[in-house]
């Protein structure tokens, strides 16, 4: 499945939502036979931190997608990531505003993605700035959106604004 991500003035972007035929999917930015102009930290990121959509154990009938960000580095043409981060840091980085959207959805949650008793809740209304942690967001098996929406807040839209096509997030 594709999905396009337009931006007036810019060039589209599009993303693959593939389903392999042992189960496995995942969800990437296309890179096209032709790159369109556009900054080589963006180009870069074509083909290149995917986000794997897999089914969750025990039972609770919904599939996940890792909540990491990709990180614009500073001199470099090629964007890094982080994996652990606290519930802040993950608002910084994509937008409080964009993640309380996205988990008002119907069944779609944000959690720990690993079932430990030492790790904080997450609440994006007092989102806790002491313990990183990994970051998952829970979705119904037959919501086709919220991965294509989370992928895009997650690893396209940091690098969108570090080349200067989106405003940066606003703090919360």
């Amino acid at each position: 499945m594709e999905w396009r991500l337009v931006l007036p003035g810019r060039p589209q972007l599009t993303l693959h939502d593939t389903r392999w035929d042992n189960g496995e999917r995942d969800l990437v930015l296309h890179q096209p036979s032709v790159v369109p102009e556009m900054p080589a930290l963006l180009a870069n990121l074509h083909g290149r931190r995917r986000a794997g959509i897999e089914a969750v154990p025990a039972g609770r009938g919904c599939l996940r997608l890792m909540a990491w960000t990709v990180i614009p580095r500073t001199g470099s043409d090629r964007a890094g990531f982080k994996k652990s981060l606290t519930t802040a840091q993950l608002a910084t980085q994509c937008g409080l505003s964009l993640l309380r959207t996205l988990t008002s959805r119907p069944g779609v949650t944000l959690e720990p993605a690993f079932d430990r008793e030492d790790l904080p809740l997450v609440d994006l209304e007092h989102p806790q700035d002491v313990k990183p942690l990994q970051h998952a967001l829970y979705f119904p098996v037959d919501d086709d959106e919220t991965p294509v929406m989370a992928y895009v807040i997650t690893r396209v839209m940091p690098t969108l604004r570090a080349v200067g096509w989106l405003p940066p997030s606003p703090a919360f």
